[in-house]
């Protein structure tokens, strides 16, 4: 199933949250099976003669892809949350929104220094939530394969800010 087919079935949905804001749906693909398991094989293609040691799941559409991804490699998988849903020591980075700013933690315990991972989620937008997570990563001494996205909103310029790291998406608007 080519990618074109996997964008027909991606809902667009205008004026949510906000007007103004053309939301694309995901969930109209996650429920057509074999969509969703081409959608998965698609985000991890790009990655497969790699070493990759674990897959870093985003908070909170990224763990839809990351999971199956890591089961599929046969490595772990690490959460990226948002502030205060880590029950152990984290390390957290803050960063900015629209309005305003979020945070983001990750055990830190998660990674070892020196293993290789792909980071994972739905969408890359602006780039700030995936930075944040490239960021946490960095700091526990991983080296980053690649990033891994279903959709990217290229007009809005997200892959700028993630400086000369190999991401790939599979569905581009």
């Amino acid at each position: 199933m080519p990618a074109e087919d996997l964008r027909a079935r991606i809902r667009e949905v205008p004026d949510f949250p906000k007007p103004g804001i053309l939301f694309y749906d995901i969930t109209t693909l996650l429920k057509d099976g074999p969509a969703f398991r081409e959608a998965v094989s698609l985000m991890l293609d790009p990655y497969r003669g790699e070493r990759i040691d674990l897959v870093v799941g985003m908070e909170s559409r990224g763990f839809i892809f990351s999971a199956p991804m890591a089961y599929e490699l046969g490595v772990g998988l690490v959460p990226v949350r948002k502030l205060g849903k880590l029950p152990h020591e984290t390390l957290s980075v803050e960063y900015a929104l629209e309005y305003g700013s979020n945070t983001l933690e990750i055990h830190k315990d998660a990674i070892a220094p020196g293993q290789r991972v792909l980071i994972v989620d739905d969408l890359l937008a602006t780039g700030g939530t995936v930075r944040g997570t490239v960021d946490l990563v960095q700091r526990l001494g991983a080296e980053i394969v690649g990033l891994s996205f279903l959709v990217e909103l290229a007009f809005l310029k997200g892959r700028e800010r993630l400086d000369g790291l190999a991401v790939s998406s599979v569905i581009e608007y």
